[in-house]
């Protein structure tokens, strides 16, 4: 609705009410040199249609992913999406529903937590999962105190190709509480270095993170990591790209005690950033350390089926001294897209969507392998995304495959496994034989350009 501003009357009747001679008696507190003793240098306004024809205009200069061929990834990915998504989380009854205090008039949104819990589980192999987390990054934020709690030890070692973002999430949350944080080198496969991390080992080391696939898209090798970690007190957390689960093992099966992870993937679009869904998991042992709230199966006095809240442990139900975090709410609505996403796809569609990505980078690697001046610094399996070594500054072919529609990658030059040359480009089930072909033939054109030049 129009905007109304209060009239001279209203404001008078206002100041009556309240027992002022005028505005600026509200103010008389502030000191003098701080009080503005002019107008605001403002333009004059404008009318309601050159408003929205401003918004309008302003808002035709932004390309969405839909308008352009998006190669970018780095955590967030631009995949498939069936309508059927948009159209059940869109139902009313959906859109209403938030905390589900009262079992008793929330079932069906119980229901459908309770439903993508079990899918979390069944993905990492571990015992329990939340209801849901902010994103990745902040999942992982809550697996490494839950880890240290855990071992009472006050150090934790994140693997040098670690998500920049994740990382400074990490640091940030761990600032102020005593914890010291070490970075586990990259040896020169683009992978953490095990012998690197066993160095690193101490009696002080409270919990190890492993990403995988990395940042790079790069498979480690979470056997060789997980033995060193194997009988010393650290805690294990994998980091994972869900849809990777399809086709690689398990974080239960190399022994992970506590998974963290980004959903995006399962139906829900970049949106210019966000909202994201991250998901926790851990192990039967640890249960009572996950933040947030998990929704429990249970019977009701009549022998019926039903959902409620359990193992609530933030500070709004438990003494604050008692409480693991202040995790109060989840990403209900997104949580329940990934939760008709993966219905949808089943356990067969989910290993075949897995497949389809590891289709479309094997075919991105073969259509680059030929190209002069182009070259693939790691030869290492991969996921989802590859590294590409070009002749000149990644950032300059970002602005050039952006002149052509295209959205190249990310450039890698302020990470810590990189160079000013290295392009991590992203390639999910979406993307098209003919949009990898056109991605080879603009790197192709570009390797060409540096030539002439």
């Amino acid at each position: 609705m129009p905007y109304v501003p209060h009239t001279p009357e209203d404001i008078q009747d206002m100041l009556k009410v309240i027992g002022a001679e005028s505005v600026d008696d509200l103010f008389s507190d502030l000191p003098d040199n701080v009080r503005l003793k002019e107008p605001l240098n403002l333009p004059d306004g404008l009318c309601e249609e050159e408003v929205l024809r401003y918004f309008m205009q302003a808002a035709g200069k932004n390309h969405g992913q839909n308008e352009l061929t998006s190669f970018l990834g780095g955590g967030v990915y631009d995949c498939s999406i069936p309508a059927a998504v948009d159209a059940i989380i869109s139902r009313s009854e959906f859109l209403t529903a938030y905390t589900p205090y009262q079992p008793e008039v929330s079932q069906g949104t119980l229901q459908a937590i309770y439903e993508w819990q079990t899918f979390v589980c069944r993905l990492t192999g571990l015992d329990v999962s939340n209801a849901s987390m902010y994103d990745g990054a902040t999942a992982l934020g809550e697996a490494v105190l839950m880890a240290l709690a855990a071992s009472r030890k006050k150090t934790v070692i994140l693997p040098e190709t670690l998500n920049p973002r994740y990382r400074r999430v990490v640091a940030t949350m761990m600032r102020g509480m005593g914890v010291k944080v070490l970075v586990a080198p990259a040896g020169q496969s683009g992978t953490t270095d095990p012998d690197g991390l066993k160095k690193m080992m101490t009696d002080d080391i409270g919990c190890v993170v492993v990403q995988n696939p990395n940042y790079l898209g790069l498979v480690e090798q979470v056997d060789a990591l997980s033995q060193i970690t194997s009988g010393t007190k650290a805690i294990l957390v994998a980091a994972v790209n869900p849809v990777s689960l399809s086709v690689l093992k398990s974080p239960a099966e190399y022994g992970a005690e506590i998974a963290v992870g980004e959903a995006q993937p399962f139906g829900i679009p970049c949106s210019w950033g966000g909202p994201l869904l991250g998901f926790i998991a851990c192990t039967d042992k640890l249960k009572r350390r996950i933040p947030g709230r998990v929704v429990g199966a249970t019977t009701d006095n009549r022998g019926n089926s039903g959902y409620v809240l359990t193992l609530q442990t933030r500070e709004q139900h438990i003494r604050r001294e008692k409480a693991t975090s202040n995790i109060c709410s989840n990403q209900g609505l997104n949580a329940l897209r990934a939760t008709v996403f993966m219905s949808m796809l089943g356990a067969e569609g989910l290993q075949e969507l897995g497949e389809a990505n590891l289709i479309r980078v094997t075919a991105l690697r073969r259509a680059v392998e030929g190209i002069d001046g182009l070259e693939l610094p790691y030869d290492g399996p991969v996921f989802n995304e590859l590294v590409l070594r070009l002749q000149r500054p990644a950032a300059e072919f970002i602005k050039f495959a952006r002149s052509h529609g295209v959205l190249g990658g990310i450039d890698l030059e302020k990470f810590p496994v990189g160079t000013a040359n290295d392009l991590l480009v992203a390639v999910t089930e979406k993307r098209t034989a003919w949009e990898i072909e056109n991605l080879a033939q603009l790197l192709k054109t570009f390797h060409c350009e540096a030539e002439v030049k």
